[in-house]
């Protein structure tokens, strides 16, 4: 087993406090209402949030995956810090074990916030992760927290 290593970062207008709330405390009701084609539903099958809940994510007719689990590892509500692994499904092509993401989000300097992503694929065997594959991956994390920037400003009042 490997461990490949992959960080992002993603700018938005959105001060921390606000996507945090929205995106990860909230995700599992704004994401499917915002992107339905993308997400039919998240919910959480065990727990409700905090280290040790599961959450299963059942996508949208137009993707080409089905569904997938999710274990909440750690929630830091006031560093805004969250850590989830892909546990089970489709996003794991039965050639890796996990994906581990840690999400921090910071201040920028004109009030919005950095969004800064850490992924960890760990694979099965000699599995070699191609590029192609991780790099449209955060294409489309990006476009959901790029979504969720677009609801927040046009809804000021939402979170």
């Amino acid at each position: 087993m490997g461990v490949l290593t992959y960080e992002s970062e993603v700018i938005t207008a959105i001060p921390p406090a606000k996507m945090f709330k929205a995106c990860i405390l909230d995700g599992e009701n704004l994401i499917p209402k915002i992107l339905p084609q993308a997400f039919k539903s998240i919910e959480y099958i065990e727990g409700n949030g905090e280290p040790g809940s599961i959450k299963k994510v059942t996508f949208g007719e137009g993707s080409q995956l089905k569904c997938m689990k999710q274990k909440v590892e750690a929630v830091d509500k006031e560093n805004f810090v969250y850590i989830y692994s892909v546990i089970e499904g489709d996003a794991l092509m039965n050639k890796l074990e996990k994906i581990t993401y840690e999400i921090k989000l910071e201040a920028f300097p004109d009030g919005g916030s950095v969004c800064k992503t850490t992924s960890k694929y760990h694979t099965i065997g000699d599995f070699d992760l191609k590029e192609e594959g991780i790099k449209a991956g955060k294409e489309k994390a990006s476009g959901i927290f790029k979504a969720i920037e677009a609801y927040l400003l046009a809804n000021p009042d939402a979170y």
